[in-house]
């Protein structure tokens, strides 16, 4: 029944969208592995590796615009849930080495071996079981925006005060990681992954499955945004968007709504930053710092915010760029991007997505315009001929 509610919601562009990126996770990791390195269509591991990396961006700007382009919350803390997914992974990651690590502790990390912890924590329990960890990177993402959510939407914080209340939740969140007491490996934080379900996390082929499910959880996650959108919540959603207030007085629970969303949307994004960690081996409290966020909302912006595919090509492109950019010339890069999103809100606010549809609009609707008077012309011609 849910399966057959999000397929009828899907439009042409989604489901484009969704089969480019099933056909990527299987064509990718095919090139990659049956192909030799000698061969122009071989893709090398490192190449895959740095598009898995932007295809966790594409979900975590997905994430971000479901709450941002359909509902109008400017949420300037999804890097917090990112991270919070990140670590959750990361923690699985590390109870995975066991006695491999530095000091040969099986059941403590090496870092806490390192600062003389005498036993593992209670919050590290369970995570040496793969569908534990599973559950944790969507529960505490989850539990943290339903309790943040739960008490902003139901005092009415909006606008820009919600915005810097949720940057807030960010830079608190990355100063208590910071912090070597709290268990999770302080300025250093986890790294050193051997293993993940008994794979060894540097293998080629274990990369390969990693950039294949990102690109999977990438289309799910599209499926499941257009599914949202596309309903009679999504009609809702887009009314709180333009108009809070009289969409509140028509007798829609406002709060409910936005807490939905803002909970969803947080899972998504920590499904991203689980994929992430296995895939650049670290996840520390620079996760969490404002930048990323903003970063975040910068992509979106650019593809196109209330569209669902901009952001995904927003942060593919940013990140493209950042790439070759920081190669050449790393210390202007953020000036780069600071005058990126400056001209992006200047010059084309609805984004690379957004204004190609508009222009494609008003072509079809100019196209229609000029087919009525011929069609007028002809049928008093072919009346006169009687």
């Amino acid at each position: 029944m849910i399966t057959s509610f999000l397929l009828k919601s899907l439009d042409k562009r989604v489901s484009i969208a969704i089969i480019l990126l099933l056909a990527i996770a299987v064509l990718v990791p095919v090139l990659n592995m049956s192909l030799s390195a000698s061969n122009p269509l071989q893709i090398p591991t490192y190449v895959m590796q740095l598009f898995g990396k932007y295809l966790n961006y594409a979900l975590l700007a997905l994430a971000l615009d479901l709450v941002w382009g359909f509902c109008g919350i400017l949420s300037l803390g999804h890097g917090a849930f990112f991270a919070l997914g990140g670590y959750a992974m990361g923690m699985y990651l590390m109870r995975q080495i066991g006695s491999r690590g530095s000091y040969g502790d099986p059941i403590l990390p090496d870092f806490m071996v390192f600062l003389n912890w005498k036993s593992l924590p209670w919050f590290w329990h369970g995570f040496d079981m793969f569908w534990f960890a599973m559950i944790m990177v969507l529960f505490v993402p989850g539990l943290l925006a339903f309790i943040f959510g739960w008490f902003a939407f139901r005092s009415r914080v909006n606008g820009v005060y919600l915005s810097i209340i949720t940057q807030a939740m960010t830079y608190a969140l990355m100063l208590a990681f910071f912090r070597n007491d709290m268990g999770f490996g302080g300025n250093n934080g986890l790294t050193d992954f051997k293993d993940i379900i008994g794979f060894e996390v540097q293998a080629d082929s274990t990369r390969a499955v990693l950039f294949a499910a990102s690109a999977i959880a990438l289309a799910l996650s599209l499926l499941i945004a257009s599914g949202i959108v596309r309903s009679k919540a999504g009609k809702v959603l887009v009314g709180i968007r333009d108009a809070e207030s009289r969409t509140r007085f028509l007798g829609y629970r406002v709060e409910n709504y936005k807490l939905f969303t803002f909970v969803v949307s947080a899972m998504m994004a920590g499904v991203a930053g689980a994929l992430y960690v296995p895939q650049v081996g670290i996840i520390n409290p620079g996760e969490f710092a404002p930048g990323n966020s903003i970063e975040v909302v910068i992509w979106t912006a650019v593809g196109g915010r209330g569209t669902l595919i901009g952001p995904i090509l927003g942060a593919i492109l940013v990140n493209g760029g950042k790439t070759i950019f920081t190669a050449a010339w790393p210390e202007f890069w953020l000036f780069a991007l600071g005058a990126l999103f400056v001209a992006v809100t200047l010059f084309l606010p609805k984004g690379i997505v957004g204004t190609i549809a508009e222009l494609m609009a008003k072509r079809n609707a100019k196209a229609q315009a000029a087919e009525k008077p011929a069609d007028a012309t002809g049928a008093e011609q072919a009346e006169a001929a009687q």
